[in-house]
C-alpha cells in the first residue's frame, strides 16, 4: 500500500456510495487500490498485462444523462483515471441480501466456473454485456464471443460461458441487484473532486487547458487508456511522478463529420473509435474486433495508439493506406496571453524511429483525420496472429486500390510488424500504380513488397515468414478481387461448441 499523503485524493462511486481514497499514487493502477487500499479481493490478477480478463471491472459514466457501461481491465488502467466515475466490481452486483446478479447466476446454472479464479472477469465482461442489452436481451452467440474475448478461461472451456452469456436475460433480476441509473447519474453529478494542492496527477477537462498544462509539464508522462504504459508499470516496474491524462478534454472525446474527413479525438476509445470507422466502411468490423479484447478497446485510444507508434501496432498500416492524417497542437505564447498552435502532417510522416516521433516536447497529437470513403476504392486490412482473438500481430497490411479500365490508378499500402514503425510501402506502390491489374502484376507487386521491408525475428514470426507473408497478403487482396470471397474470414462462421 502507498504511504499517506504520497498522491491526490481519489473519489468514485461504488454501490451508488461515494469512495473516497486519500494519498493515491500516480502510478498506482485501479487493481492494486480495490485489492490493497479497498480489501476488494474478488478482482484478481492474473497476467497483469489486460491479456486474461481476471482483472475485470465496469465503469459507468454519465454520458449525455444516462449511465454508460464499459468492461475494463484494472490491472493496466491507472487509478486516477476514474476519478469521478462508478466502479463495479464481483462483490458490487450481489444483492445486499446474497442474491445473485443474473450474469452470476447463469454461470452457476450453466457450469460455467471451476477453480474460480477467471470467473468474476467472466462475470464483470457479462454484466457489462447485461446492461448494455436492455438486460440480457438477444443476444447472439458471435456477440458473445466477440464480448468475452478479452477474458480466458484456463479450464472450464468456452462452450458453457458462452450458454450463460444467452441464458442470463431469461433469469429474473432480483430488485436488490438492479443498477438505479437515475440515482447513480445524479450522484455522479454531486461527485466533486476535492482540492488538493498535488499536481502529480493532472487530467485537465478542456483542450486549451490542456495545452497549457503540457507547456509548463513537459516531462509529464502523457497517458489516454494506459493500455500500454500501464504494462510500464505492471511489467518493467516504472514510476512516473507526474502523469498527464488526456482523456477528460471534452473537444478530445469527439468523433466529427465533415464532407470529405471524419476527424477522430485523441481521447475517443479504440471502440467509439471503431464504431465510426465502421459505420462508412463496414468490411472493418471483423478487423476492429480483433485489435485486443473488448476491455482493451474500452479503454485505449485511437490517439494514444498512434502516438504511441509501435512497429506492431494495429491501427496505424490501416490508417496510413487510408490517407489518415495527424494534427499535432501546442500553446503558443503571444502579446494577448496565449492560443492554440496547430501542424498537421500524413500519418506516416510522423515518426523517426522505433517508438520516436517528430512532436515537440510540448506538442500533443490531438486529432487524426481519415478521409471518408469516396466508393471507388477497394479496401482491405489483413492482420496475422497466433490466436484469432486478443493477440498481437505478426504481420499486419492494408491496402486501398483503385482500378479502372483494367489498370491500378490509385494504390496506398499501409504495413506493421515489419519495420522499426508502422510504415507505408511506397516502393510497392511504385510498381503497382498504371500498371495492369493482371496476376502477373500481383506477382511483380509481392516481390517488390518482400524486399521493401527487412523485419526481424521474434517470438511471433520469423523474418523469413513475415516478409512471406506480406507477399502472400498481396496475393490474397488480388485474389478477393477476382471474386474468390471464401477466403475471407469474414465469410467464416462463429464455431458454437468450443470445447
Amino acid at each position: 500500500m502507498n504511504a499517506p499523503n504520497s498522491g491526490q485524493t481519489l473519489r468514485f462511486l461504488r454501490r451508488g456510495e461515494a469512495v473516497t481514497v486519500p494519498g493515491v499514487a500516480p502510478d498506482r493502477t485501479l487493481l492494486e487500490v480495490l485489492r490493497e487500499d479497498l480489501h476488494l479481493s474478488a478482482t484478481k490478477e492474473g497476467c497483469g498485462e489486460g491479456d486474461c480478463g481476471a482483472c475485470t471491472v465496469v465503469l459507468g459514466e454519465a454520458v449525455d444523462g444516462r449511465l454508460q457501461y464499459k468492461a475494463i481491465n484494472s490491472c493496466i488502467r491507472l487509478a486516477h483515471s476514474v476519478d469521478g466515475m462508478a466502479v463495479f466490481t464481483a462483490e458490487d452486483i450481489v444483492s445486499p441480501s446474497g442474491e445473485l446478479h443474473p450474469s452470476q447466476e447463469a454461470m452457476v446454472q450453466c457450469h460455467g466456473s471451476q477453480c474460480g479464479f477467471c470467473t468474476p472477469g467472466f462475470v464483470m465482461s457479462l454484466f457489462g454485456m447485461y446492461q448494455n442489452t436492455n438486460g440480457g436481451k438477444n443476444i447472439t452467440r458471435e456477440q458473445a464471443q466477440v464480448d468475452l474475448s478479452g477474458n480466458l478461461c484456463r479450464c472450464t472451456g468456452y462452450r458453457p460461458i458462452l450458454d450463460a452469456a444467452q441464458q442470463m436475460g431469461s433469469l429474473p433480476l432480483p430488485a436488490g441487484c438492479a443498477v438505479d441509473e437515475a440515482a447513480t447519474v445524479a450522484a455522479l453529478k454531486e461527485l466533486k473532486k476535492p482540492a488538493d494542492k498535488d499536481t502529480s496527477y493532472l487530467r485537465p477537462r478542456t483542450l486549451a487547458t490542456l495545452l497549457q498544462t503540457r507547456a509548463a509539464h513537459p516531462r509529464a508522462q502523457v497517458v489516454a487508456g494506459t493500455t500500454d504504459v500501464g504494462l510500464w508499470v505492471t511489467k518493467m516496474h516504472k514510476r512516473f511522478p507526474q502523469v498527464l491524462d488526456v482523456t477528460a478534454a471534452r473537444e478530445l472525446r469527439r468523433v466529427e463529420t465533415y464532407p470529405h474527413h471524419i476527424a477522430i479525438g485523441a481521447a475517443v476509445t479504440l471502440t467509439d473509435a471503431f464504431a465510426a470507422l465502421v459505420k462508412e466502411r463496414p468490411q472493418l468490423q471483423t478487423f476492429g474486433q480483433r485489435f485486443a479484447g473488448l476491455p482493451v478497446r474500452n479503454s485505449g485510444t485511437l490517439g494514444g495508439n498512434v502516438a504511441n507508434g509501435s512497429p506492431i501496432g494495429d491501427s496505424m498500416p490501416l490508417l496510413i493506406a487510408l490517407g489518415a492524417s495527424v494534427v499535432l497542437m501546442r500553446w503558443k505564447k503571444t502579446k494577448a496571453g496565449g492560443e492554440i498552435a496547430h501542424r498537421e502532417l500524413r500519418l506516416e510522416d510522423l515518426y523517426t524511429g522505433y517508438r520516436t516521433n517528430v512532436m515537440r516536447p510540448d506538442e500533443l497529437l490531438c486529432w487524426i483525420k481519415v478521409p471518408r470513403p469516396t466508393g471507388h476504392a477497394t479496401e482491405r486490412v489483413y492482420k496475422i496472429s497466433k490466436r484469432f482473438d486478443d493477440d498481437i500481430s505478426a504481420v499486419c497490411l492494408a491496402i486501398q486500390m483503385t482500378v479502372k479500365a483494367g489498370v491500378v490508378q490509385q494504390v496506398s499500402i499501409g504495413a506493421g510488424g515489419v519495420a522499426a514503425t508502422p510504415a507505408r510501402a511506397r516502393q510497392t506502390e511504385a510498381a503497382l500504380l498504371g500498371q495492369p491489374w493482371t496476376a502477373d502484376t500481383v506477382m511483380a507487386g509481392a516481390a517488390a513488397l518482400r524486399a521493401e521491408f527487412q523485419p526481424i525475428s521474434d517470438m511471433r514470426a520469423s523474418a523469413a515468414y513475415r516478409q512471406t507473408v506480406l507477399g502472400n497478403l498481396l496475393q490474397r487482396f488480388w485474389l478477393e478481387s477476382q471474386g474468390l470471397q471464401g477466403i475471407n474470414l469474414d465469410s467464416l462462421k462463429t464455431v458454437e461448441a468450443l470445447a
